[in-house]
């Protein structure tokens, strides 16, 4: 199955209501090239798509993962949940496609003593959650707090956050992001 990169950039170039001119701009590129690869007349490397992306701004995954002419699901069963997670973490991701949403909803596992590494996350968007189970340690800056179930979270994600199971059991949170980040 061949992939239509010119019609998904042109798709998405339009529902964020950029001009190719002004995409262009934003990310240093000729909009020539933008209009090129838009018509399928020249294939871009993985490089220059993702800084055409950054500058919309889309991730490569949502990018490739989009079916704009499928029907979206509304009701998910607890099996039909996308895992997107590895290690002691498990996300799992309400729909298939994040294609065409705005909000990216999961259902988070931590094994104990797992966390989301020694680097801070940052990124465009907000997100939030509620523990369900176990206790998680969630660092935002210099501000950290155990929270156990029913305690909740909340900030806006460019701000640096990591994300740690403490505890002798595992922890879940259902958590929501904007844009989503994976």
């Amino acid at each position: 199955m061949s992939v239509d990169v010119g019609a998904r950039l042109r798709f998405i170039r339009q529902k964020y209501n950029l001009s190719q001119r002004t995409l262009a701009r934003r990310v240093g590129i000729a909009n020539s090239s933008i209009s090129l690869i838009e018509s399928n007349s020249i294939s871009p490397s993985v490089g220059v798509l993702k800084r055409i992306l950054d500058g919309i701004p889309i991730g490569l995954s949502e990018f490739f993962s989009m079916e704009p002419d499928r029907p979206q699901q509304t009701f998910y069963q607890a099996s039909e949940l996308v895992e997107i997670g590895k290690g002691g973490i498990s996300y799992r991701q309400v729909g298939e496609s994040l294609f065409g949403r705005a909000l990216q909803i999961l259902k988070e596992r931590y094994e104990p003593g797992t966390d989301t590494g020694r680097v801070l996350l940052a990124h465009d968007g907000e997100e939030g959650g509620i523990v369900l189970i176990g206790r998680l340690e969630v660092t935002v800056e210099d501000q950290r707090r155990i929270l156990g179930p029913g305690d909740a979270y909340y900030f806006d994600s460019r701000r640096p956050h990591r994300f740690r199971c403490v505890g002798p059991v595992a922890c879940e949170v259902v958590s929501a992001c904007t844009p989503p980040s994976f």
